[in-house]
């Protein structure tokens, strides 16, 4: 049954106007990975209004096209010009930019989209045989088992983030702040508009997604002067057809890698930690560990199979369970309720042909992917020889065009650019904004579940625990609550030394 489905969905996918979208998506995609101040989750938001009038599938079909290119974009600036395109991205500059340095800079490029590709389709077959079954599953939740996996969802920012577990809840608590303004939707009562009448609406997710990543990166790039220094690259098929040869030796590297990513990608942010985790592993298991840092072509591997593993697997949670697993998927999450779609379970049932030929797309999808990036990067990479005072206005003016399109209404801008300074502090004070945002995309999707969970128990909070399924999930979500705590006084009882901080996906 699972295959007749996917290949219904390849039919789908094999469509020319959704091929031309993949193309499209992946096209601008690429382009917004390369270009600073924009990354995966505002390149989607950015773009999500043209997408209100086209067709569901080929909508989400545009959006994970735009996703996937940022991934592989993300990836040249890291490598050509040691600027992380991405969070998950930084481990890859360790051994990519000293390659380039080396004047193997196609060499490397060839590496992390070789290794991308691999990672994120062994997601996607894990995905095509997995969703099914975890919907079924899914099926027999209730008001307090969607509850309990949403509070284990911001519980895992706390206690699996790998920042100031304190910086993650105040987010998390600003997200719910900013989720309750306008209109209550069980009692119609007017909560935190003060008075303001443009306030009865609320903050639209997407607005303010542009403003804390697009607007709020641009105020922080202009702060500090970025200047682009790029290293000279050699691409051409020779190249990657040599780099193809060597890369079957990292074999255990590329199932290693792929598996922690597919793990690592159900939690919250888990693209970034995923890549840091690969390469310590490839570093520590590597028969020359002293040549990481140094330009060593595992070190490029590692990372990126992760990264792009965990970048696929938090899609799963949001088709099956509704539950985003980073903040670009949060962003499309939004984007299926606006097409008017339900997501969760039901989805599998009352859209098949929206669900699998997204799961089609995703093959089409990366495969096109590789093919465009190995065939155009010297083009993507004179990209940034444009002057950054030149990009600056053209990044803005995408924003403002963004936010406009949303409601057509220019008190949307000012939100935009009230929530670009809000980004900008919380980057420059090191305040993740991930949390915010799925607590701005997520709050009144947990408050319905938990007033519908009390008056299901008549007020009563022990129904988290009395249900089986609620009881196992609100267990786990508290002690991840209290992971912070605990892990301290583990590794003084073991007397391990308290690892370096790892750095977030924001």
């Amino acid at each position: 049954m699972g295959l007749e489905n996917l290949f219904l969905g390849f039919q789908i996918a094999f469509t020319p106007f959704n091929l031309f979208i993949a193309v499209l998506g992946i096209t601008l995609g690429t382009v917004i990975g390369v270009l600073p101040g924009l990354g995966g989750a505002n390149g989607v938001a950015i773009l999500l209004p043209l997408t209100f009038t086209m067709p569901p599938t080929s909508a989400i079909i545009l959006l994970t096209s735009i996703y996937w290119g940022a991934l592989f974009g993300g990836a040249i600036t890291s490598v050509l010009f040691n600027i992380p395109g991405e969070p998950w991205s930084v481990a890859t500059t360790f051994d990519g930019y000293p390659l380039a340095r080396q004047g193997q800079g196609g060499q490397a490029l060839t590496a992390a989209f070789t290794s991308s590709f691999v990672g994120a389709l062994f997601s996607i077959v894990l995905i095509t045989f997995f969703a099914p079954l975890l919907a079924e599953i899914a099926l027999k939740f209730g008001p307090p088992e969607f509850f309990a996996i949403q509070l284990l969802t911001f519980s895992s920012f706390v206690g699996l983030g790998g920042g100031n577990p304190l910086k993650s809840l105040v987010s998390i608590l600003l997200g719910f702040i900013l989720a309750t303004v306008g209109l209550d939707i069980v009692t119609g009562q007017l909560r935190l508009t003060f008075g303001f009448t443009d306030l009865m609406k609320g903050f639209d997710f997407i607005v303010a997604v542009i403003g804390l990543f697009g607007i709020g990166e641009i105020l922080l790039s202009v702060e500090e002067g970025l200047q682009f220094r790029g290293a000279t690259t050699r691409m051409n098929l020779r190249v990657v057809l040599d780099t193809w040869k060597i890369l079957p030796r990292y074999w255990r590297t590329f199932v290693r890698g792929s598996v922690i990513g597919f793990w690592m990608g159900f939690k919250p942010g888990g693209a970034t930690p995923a890549s840091f985790m690969s390469y310590a592993f490839a570093k520590r298991f590597s028969r020359h560990p002293e040549r990481f840092g140094k330009g060593e072509l595992e070190g490029i591997v590692a990372p990126e199979t992760a990264a792009h593993a965990a970048g696929v697997a938090a899609m799963l949670p949001m088709i099956t369970l509704g539950i985003p697993g980073s903040p670009t998927a949060a962003v499309m999450l939004g984007g299926l309720i606006i097409w008017g779609l339900q997501p969760g379970p039901m989805l599998f049932k009352e859209n098949p042909d929206f669900v699998w030929g997204l799961i089609a797309s995703m093959y089409t999808g990366n495969v096109i992917g590789v093919l465009m990036v190995l065939a155009f990067v010297p083009f993507f990479a004179a990209i940034l020889k444009i002057p950054f005072a030149i990009l600056t206005p053209l990044i803005v003016v995408v924003c403002a065009i963004g936010s406009y399109a949303v409601h057509n209404s220019m008190i949307d801008i000012w939100y935009m650019l009230v929530f670009g300074v809000i980004g900008y502090v919380f980057k420059k004070l090191d305040y993740p904004l991930a949390p915010l945002v799925l607590a701005l995309v997520l709050g009144d999707l947990a408050e319905n579940a938990l007033r519908q969970s009390l008056i299901m128990s008549q007020g009563s909070l022990a129904i988290f625990v009395t249900r089986p399924i609620a009881g196992v999930i609100t267990a786990l979500a508290v002690f991840f609550f209290a992971l912070p705590l605990l892990t301290p006084w583990w590794r003084r009882l073991r007397g391990v030394p308290s690892p370096p901080p790892v750095p977030r996906e924001t």
